[in-house]
């Protein structure tokens, strides 16, 4: 594998974001409308919780991505905004306030995820299948993406969510194996990741699955390719690739703002190894234009000339 040239901008001073990392605040019509049906309906989302930079862009077009049981995660990674605590118990009609908030916001796309939760002996695999199954018993034609967490790699809460038939099954390794150490919680280790992304395709080879990667936290370029190799060794279809920013000073630091072009290098390399679907850039989030990527890949997948 050949080096490839780059101009990075090394964030020391991780105040000053380059140009590309800019974007307005979130407002509009549609975007008060979904925070105001969220807030009926008693919901968490990722975007808000995750203080994710999409958030107008997706709230804007009318999307959004469910955050289930609950603001408290038991684990704590070192780049996540999400709180870390003791979870409290179960909403046991959380599946139907997330299928009737699908409904009211006329949603043919939606994306669910979840806090870890290794207080539950399934770790919420469940809760999952339950959401799913209210939202198909609601509107079977929903195309469903779940962002699922490891599960501390038990093949019988995968298999839960599988059960349920979503069309997407996502789960994040998140960053290099080198680096997963220094900045997951211990609990979610590189190869279990992988273990679960693998158990997704054995279990339901029709099934679409995803992961994603973030970048900037000083990954070396062998390290990445590496990752973007056993992901494809897990027979992941669809990959992507954004910026890691800090979301407060007392997560790891920034180590670098990945230029659009280094972005661009790395889609070209993953597109060379397979994935159905690539999306890179410094905006890129697992969830982010989820629908496009899936439309995109499905097409890619059922085209008559693939080889």
């Amino acid at each position: 594998m050949p080096r490839y040239q780059y101009v990075a901008q090394v964030a020391h001073d991780r105040s000053v974001k380059p140009g590309w990392l800019r974007v307005k605040s979130p407002t509009g019509e549609n975007y008060e409308r979904i925070k105001s049906i969220l807030r009926t309906h008693s919901l968490h989302t990722v975007c808000e919780e995750a203080h994710c930079p999409n958030v107008g862009e997706c709230w804007g077009g009318g999307t959004a991505a469910f955050m289930l049981m609950g603001g408290l995660c038991s684990r704590g990674c070192r780049f996540c905004m999400v709180r870390s605590g003791r979870p409290q118990g179960l909403d046991p009609i959380e599946p139907l306030k997330v299928a009737r908030a699908i409904a009211d916001l006329n949603l043919r796309y939606v994306v669910i995820t979840s806090v870890d939760r290794d207080d539950l002996p399934d770790g919420g695999a469940e809760h999952f299948a339950s959401t799913i199954r209210a939202i198909k018993t609601h509107d079977p034609d929903v195309i469903t993406e779940v962002l699922i967490p490891d599960f501390n790699g038990k093949s019988d809460s995968i298999h839960k969510v599988v059960k349920a038939g979503p069309e997407v099954i996502a789960h994040n390794i998140e960053t290099t194996a080198t680096l997963t150490p220094k900045i997951r919680d211990p609990r979610a280790t590189y190869d279990q990741s992988l273990h679960v992304l693998k158990t997704i395709k054995d279990l339901d080879s029709n099934v679409f699955s995803k992961s994603s990667v973030m970048l900037g936290l000083g990954e070396t370029e062998p390290d990445l390719v590496q990752a973007m190799r056993d992901l494809r060794d897990a027979e992941v279809d669809i990959l992507t690739l954004g910026q890691y920013l800090r979301p407060s000073q007392g997560h790891i630091p920034v180590t670098e703002f990945v230029t659009p072009e280094r972005f661009a290098v790395y889609k070209r390399v993953a597109e060379g190894m397979g994935f159905l679907y690539v999306a890179a850039g410094p905006f890129v989030r697992s969830s982010y234009r989820a629908g496009e990527f899936f439309v995109e890949a499905m097409m890619k997948d059922r085209s008559p000339f693939q080889a």
